[in-house]
């Protein structure tokens, strides 16, 4: 097993990279985007509230391959976006995994924002803030949930295989991924070399969520 990884650890290198970097410009993009919608959802009241809610909520459960097959069929030749030529590249594995992670993220903002109690608004208002400081200070007190949404959109994402294989196509110093990688090893029944990036991924993934619940817990 060690010799294996010895002699892949240029290779690996390259893999962990683009692993850290497509996840991460994901979590980025969907941080941005989902926690404003998140708490949009939370203190709106407008009609159609109810229904974006539950699309959410479905979101959150949605099957990566089917987020893959929508992108593919998105980015194909014969696609709406075709001529942008995406298909198989870094840019068509973010879009993917931002899909898979927005709503995580939207839903996890949504329940934290409205868990917060309701009086706070009202008193927020009452002493002259205005609607961005309102949100600015929500944010502030719901910041656990928050970290929990990236903790949660991160690891949905970093762990996700059939999307990213769907549109990456798995090259080799292009798009190859960790999790690809492993589906790539067991195939060639290399099943060694397989369980050792298995737990290299795993390694990274608890050292990432280690951050994170830090991030989130280093305060109580």
């Amino acid at each position: 097993m060690l010799s294996q990884l010895l002699a892949l650890r240029g290779e690996l290198a390259g893999i962990l990279g683009m692993t850290l970097f497509v996840s991460g410009v994901a979590i980025v993009i969907s941080m941005l985007l989902g926690v404003p919608l998140g708490i949009g959802l939370a203190l709106g009241r407008f009609p159609g509230r109810r229904l974006l809610i539950t699309l959410v909520n479905t979101g959150m459960g949605l099957p990566p391959v089917v987020v893959g097959l929508f992108v593919f069929l998105l980015l194909a030749r014969s696609g709406p976006l075709g001529h942008l030529d995406l298909l198989y590249t870094p840019t068509a594995m973010i879009l993917a995994q931002i899909i898979i992670a927005l709503p995580l993220v939207v839903g996890v903002t949504l329940a934290g924002i409205q868990g917060l109690d309701p009086r706070l608004h009202l008193q927020i208002l009452s002493l002259g803030a205005s609607r961005l400081q309102l949100c600015l200070k929500l944010v502030a007190e719901a910041r656990l949930s928050l970290a929990a949404a990236l903790a949660a959109g991160f690891g949905s994402i970093l762990s996700e295989v059939g999307a990213v294989m769907m549109v990456g196509g798995n090259l080799l110093g292009e798009t190859r991924v960790m999790t690809t990688s492993i589906v790539l090893a067991t195939r060639q029944g290399q099943f060694t070399l397989a369980i050792a990036l298995s737990v290299i991924l795993l390694l990274l993934a608890v050292g990432i969520n280690a951050l994170f619940t830090r991030l989130q817990q280093g305060k109580r």
